[in-house]
């Protein structure tokens, strides 16, 4: 088997790769900022509006597994092409839309087609870079994606200063065409000749979206029994589906790969990083605002270096991470984050700029030393033939915890401690757990697998767990 792809092609398909997932990534992002312009001009309320945001995120938690699945089925490239094929059609028909029907059904489309290429996206990276280059190929993925999300608002804002709303989404079509053109170059792995297990790809999908849209409905509708309701019925659909998934040979949710101590405990940090991180960003502004008194510029600027400071960390941590073991960079990476965080808990009675963005700058090198070891390990310990489900359960980990944050921040401003020092503070215990997982790894029980789970995978891995 062939280690990477050879020159020049090498080059081609990490430019299709990155331009791909920054275009999702944006794309997921930009539209934050039009929503006021689209309301006035579709004449619809705020609260209705919202929605062109959640459908997007739910409608990628919901598919990313089973898409995974599928390309295992089908073809990773081809599951990729596809995908980047319907979100630039989707991406397209954005800028026509001229009623809120129609732009969710377009942008519900954007998402199906971005789940399709980030399912596959990090099983292409494995097969794209050689085994010794691993953590850095996911280092610089992991840069695209925060830098992405970073870049998403002042995108936007730029777009919509010269230009009515349809173009933040058309602005990214030639960008999506020129993806679609550097795709050629992506590896093509042999499809799995397997069977497609359709009612557990209904099962996963009908178990997150009730479970997150319930819990979503939860905090921000009026009726909290219906929306316990959803997430019970959500709750009783993954039973049974766990219970289905675990007599299958290649499951849609990875029970299979959950099974190995190492990526559990690899998957629960990730989890519980992404609550912490997000939990943070979010309730930040608030807190700048309402408890110090900061502009709207002023937060801006205290949080830019997060992000800044994670574009130069986390390419670094995962060239370490070929290098050295995972569970020792994570919990570095843990250590320096609850540190941050408690400094940020602990703020000045008046703090100055420089107050919070060096504590911001530390936080954010933290997570930025966590997440792309904690992805080499779980990308790289996968056998290559699940090489999908594994990415698509680093992606599907990394939204879902996300969206747990998110709901996390919003309850905790509804119970009026999210503008303080609660939110850090609750940062700090979801890190420890965080840093616990990675550390855990270490022991030579978890960190070496049997030679028989690891037997097609290339045999220097093993020693840079």
């Amino acid at each position: 088997m062939k280690d990477g792809l050879p020159l020049p092609r090498r080059y081609g398909a990490i430019g299709a790769l990155c331009c791909g997932t920054a275009l999702i990534i944006i794309d997921g992002g930009i539209a934050n900022v039009a929503l006021p312009s689209i309301a006035r001009d579709l004449h619809v309320d705020s609260s209705s509006v919202v929605s062109i945001v959640t459908i997007y995120q739910l409608m990628l938690v919901m598919l990313l597994l089973p898409f995974a699945g599928l390309g295992e089925r089908i073809g990773l490239k081809r599951m990729y092409q596809t995908g980047q094929l319907i979100f630039t059609v989707a991406t397209l028909l954005c800028f026509f839309a001229n009623s809120l029907p129609f732009l969710l059904i377009v942008r519900a489309a954007q998402a199906i087609g971005a789940a399709g290429a980030l399912s596959v996206s990090s099983a292409l990276i494995r097969s794209t870079y050689p085994a010794k280059q691993l953590g850095r190929g996911l280092g610089i993925n992991s840069v695209i994606v925060s830098s992405s999300a970073a870049a998403a608002p002042t995108i936007g804002g730029l777009v919509l200063a010269v230009a009515p709303w349809p173009w933040v989404f058309a602005c990214a079509v030639p960008f999506a065409i020129l993806s679609l053109i550097l795709g050629r170059s992506l590896p093509n792995p042999p499809a799995r000749d397997r069977h497609f297990d359709l009612l557990g790809a209904i099962m996963c999908a009908a178990m997150f979206g009730l479970v997150i849209g319930g819990a979503e409905s939860a905090v921000h509708g009026n009726s909290p029994v219906v929306s316990v309701a959803i997430v019970i019925a959500g709750l009783l659909i993954g039973y049974y589906f766990v219970r289905r998934e675990r007599g299958e040979a290649s499951p849609i949710l990875p029970i299979d790969l959950l099974s190995r101590p190492v990526l559990a405990l690899s998957a629960i940090g990730a989890y519980t990083a992404f609550i912490a991180s997000m939990t943070l960003l979010l309730s930040t502004p608030f807190r700048l605002t309402q408890e110090f008194g900061f502009s709207a510029a002023m937060v801006g600027a205290c949080i830019a270096p997060w992000p800044l400071t994670n574009m130069i960390v986390a390419p670094l941590s995962g060239w370490l991470s070929d290098r050295i073991p995972a569970g020792l960079l994570g919990g570095i990476g843990m250590a320096i984050s609850i540190v941050a965080l408690l400094l940020l808990a602990f703020l000045p009675a008046h703090p100055s700029y420089f107050d919070v963005a060096w504590r911001m700058a530390l936080c954010g090198s933290g997570f930025g030393t966590f997440m792309p070891p904690n992805a080499r390990l779980i990308i790289g310990s996968a056998p290559r033939n699940r090489a999908a489900a594994a990415g698509g359960m680093v992606s599907t980990v990394r939204l879902v915890g996300q969206t747990t944050g998110a709901t996390l921040v919003a309850m905790l401003l509804a119970l009026g401690v999210g503008a303080g020092r609660v939110p850090p503070l609750v940062a700090v215990g979801l890190a420890i757990i965080a840093g616990l997982c990675s550390i855990a790894r270490l022991r030579p029980s978890i960190r070496n697998p049997a030679r028989t789970e690891v037997q097609d995978e290339v045999p220097t891995l093993k020693t840079t767990r």
